[in-house]
């Protein structure tokens, strides 16, 4: 397929949204998977702070980004792509973009919600205290945690697939699908 079928792009605030998402993301995990079997130190805390901050500005960026999208239609799939794609494809398309924002809210909650439960809470950048998510509770704080964890790594997965199949598209099918997110001249 030709690179010239792909028309449309998302526009660029899409694009940077996109991007900045996707570093921030990576970091965020590799620092949280990092840290979780730190020792107790100083380092650690430094971490768990970072992370949880990192957390926080990714709900407020996936909450912008969402918005923008409703507002802000994306463009449509080519059609030589839709009709080159198996139904299990335009299925799989689907359910992981509708999984990834839900999950771009759910594992930064969960995360809240965790450090709320377990008597830590969140002071925005050192300055500003974030309300508590629930009442702290050792019993609620053990029932969190293993669903932050866990939806963490569903969320990653999600990311890998996500990039495969973009890298699938650019690589094998060659039908320039990656070129509509990459920054740059179209």
């Amino acid at each position: 397929m030709n690179t010239a079928s792909v028309s449309r792009r998302y526009d660029g605030f899409s694009i940077a949204l996109h991007w900045l998402l996707a570093i921030a993301l990576i970091g965020i995990f590799s620092v949280g998977f990092y840290m979780a079997d730190l020792p107790f130190s100083p380092q650690r805390l430094k971490l768990y702070n970072w992370h949880k901050w990192a957390g926080v500005s990714f709900l407020f960026l996936s909450a912008l980004r969402l918005a923008w999208r409703l507002t802000h239609r994306p463009p449509a799939l080519p059609q030589a792509v839709t009709l080159a794609m198996p139904g299990w494809q335009m299925w799989a398309y689907q359910a992981t973009h509708g999984l990834l924002y839900a999950l771009f809210f759910i594992v930064p909650l969960l995360g809240w919600a965790y450090s709320s439960a377990a008597g830590f809470p969140i002071v925005l950048f050192g300055v500003l205290p974030l309300p508590d998510f629930v009442a702290a509770g050792k019993p609620l704080a053990e029932l969190i945690k293993p669903w932050h964890e866990a939806t963490a790594f569903a969320l990653m997965g999600l990311v890998v697939l996500h990039v495969a199949a973009a890298l699938k598209h650019h690589w094998m099918d060659r039908d320039g699908l990656l070129q509509r997110m990459l920054p740059g001249k179209p």
